[in-house]
C-alpha cells in the first residue's frame, strides 16, 4: 500500500480502499469480464505549455477562498506538478488555506514549505 500512497492524490485511506477493492473477487471477476468485452482503460494525461512546477509536489489544506480545491489541484497538474492527499518528506509545497488541520501541523514539524493562497496565485502565473 505504501506504493499506492506515492501517487497524487492517494493517501493511507484511498490507498486501502484501492488495495481492498483489487483483492476482491467480485471486482477481479468484473475486469476480467471487461477486458474479454474489450473495455480499454488508458490513463489520465495532463497537458499544458508549461510545466512550471514539474518534479514538484503539493499537498492542500485549509478552505481556500478565491478557488475551488479541485481548480487548485488541475492548476498544478497543468503546470506539471503532482498533488497528494498527505505531506512527506516529499512535499515540496503545504498551500494553506482557512482553519487549516493537521497537515499544516505535520508541514511545520518536518519543515516542508508552507504558503498561503494568495502567493500560490503568484507562482502559478
Amino acid at each position: 500500500m505504501e506504493d499506492l500512497q506515492q501517487i497524487p492524490d492517494i493517501g493511507p485511506a484511498v490507498a486501502e480502499s484501492i488495495y481492498d477493492w483489487f483483492h476482491d473477487q467480485y471486482n477481479s471477476n468484473l475486469l476480467e469480464r471487461l477486458e474479454k468485452a474489450g473495455v480499454e482503460i488508458e490513463p489520465l494525461k495532463y497537458e499544458s505549455g508549461s510545466k512550471k512546477f514539474n518534479g514538484k509536489t503539493f499537498v492542500l489544506t485549509g478552505e481556500l477562498e478565491k478557488m475551488t480545491r479541485d481548480d487548485a489541484k488541475e492548476k498544478i497538474r497543468q503546470l506539471g506538478g503532482d498533488v497528494s492527499s498527505s505531506v512527506s518528506k516529499n512535499t515540496n509545497f503545504v498551500v494553506v488555506g482557512k482553519n487549516p488541520g493537521l497537515k499544516y501541523d505535520k508541514a511545520k514539524e518536518i519543515g516542508v514549505k508552507i504558503i498561503g493562497e494568495e502567493e500560490f496565485l503568484k507562482m502559478t502565473k
